[in-house]
C-alpha cells in the first residue's frame, strides 16, 4: 500500500466475488489511453510522483481481517527505476490503484513476493495481536475480499479527497472514499507501500516454497 504530494493468484482462476481488476476499471472509467495521458501529464508535474521508484516486481498481501477508518481510493501512475529489467511492455510506467487509510489493523498478515523457484515471506499479527498501520498507502492492481463501508462517497473528484491527512488525487480522477473500511478475506496484488507508522507484532521472514 505511496504516499502522495497533494496528493497464488492464478492468471487463469476464475473472477472472486468483490474482485477488482483496476487496469480493467480505469479502461471502463475513462478509457485506458486517456487516463494513462492524463497521469503522465500530472506525474511530469509532480502532482502524483511516487515517494520512490518502484521495482515492478509484484507482491502478494493476504489478512484474515483488515479494519480502518478513514479511507481513500483513487488511481495513478507510478514509475519504475530507470532501465529497469522488470520493464516489459509497460515502458517503465503502471497504471495502479491508491488505496489509502488513516489507521488501519490487519489480522494474520502475510506478505510474499515470487523470486523464481522461492518466496520471500513476512508474517505478522497472527498472534491474537493485529498488525497496526498509521497512514498505510498501498499501490495495488488487483484487490480481493468481502468489503464493506461506512459513509461512502463514490466517483468524489480524488482532488477533493480528506479521509486519509495528506493523501489525495488529482482534479478530474475517479476515486473513493468512505468513514470506515473493513474487508475480509483480503487478497492484494501490490506493487508498492508506505506508512507512516507500521508495527508488526510476531514478525517473522523466511523463504518459502509457496507463497501467501
Amino acid at each position: 500500500m505511496s504516499f502522495r504530494d497533494t496528493a497464488k493468484n492464478s492468471t487463469t482462476s476464475p473472477p472472486d466475488e468483490g474482485r477488482v481488476r483496476w487496469r480493467r476499471f480505469s479502461a471502463m472509467i475513462l478509457g485506458a489511453g486517456a487516463i494513462s495521458a492524463a497521469l503522465v501529464a500530472l506525474t511530469a508535474e509532480g502532482v502524483l510522483a511516487a515517494q520512490f521508484s518502484i521495482s515492478g516486481m509484484p507482491f502478494t498481501v493476504t489478512a484474515d481481517k483488515l479494519s480502518g477508518t478513514g479511507f481513500e481510493q483513487f488511481a495513478t501512475l507510478d514509475q519504475m527505476a530507470e532501465n529497469s529489467p522488470n520493464q516489459g511492455d509497460t515502458g517503465g510506467q503502471l497504471v495502479l490503484i491508491v488505496s489509502a487509510i488513516d489507521k488501519a489493523e490487519l489480522s494474520n498478515l502475510c506478505q510474499s513476493i515470487d523470486l523464481g523457484g522461492m518466496h520471500m515471506k513476512i508474517t505478522a499479527g497472527n498472534a491474537g495481536k493485529p498488525v497496526a498501520a498509521k497512514t498505510l498507502v498501498v499501490d495495488s492492481d488487483e484487490i480481493a475480499g468481502d468489503a464493506s463501508f461506512n459513509n461512502i462517497n463514490i466517483g468524489q473528484d480524488a482532488s477533493t479527497m480528506d479521509a486519509v491527512p495528506g493523501v489525495r488525487g488529482n482534479l478530474g480522477v475517479f476515486g473513493q472514499q468512505a468513514d470506515t473500511v473493513t474487508i475480509t478475506k483480503l487478497r492484494q496484488t501490490n506493487y508498492a507501500t508506505t506508512a507512516a507508522t507500521f508495527s508488526l507484532p510476531h514478525l517473522r521472514m523466511s523463504f518459502a516454497s509457496d507463497g501467501c
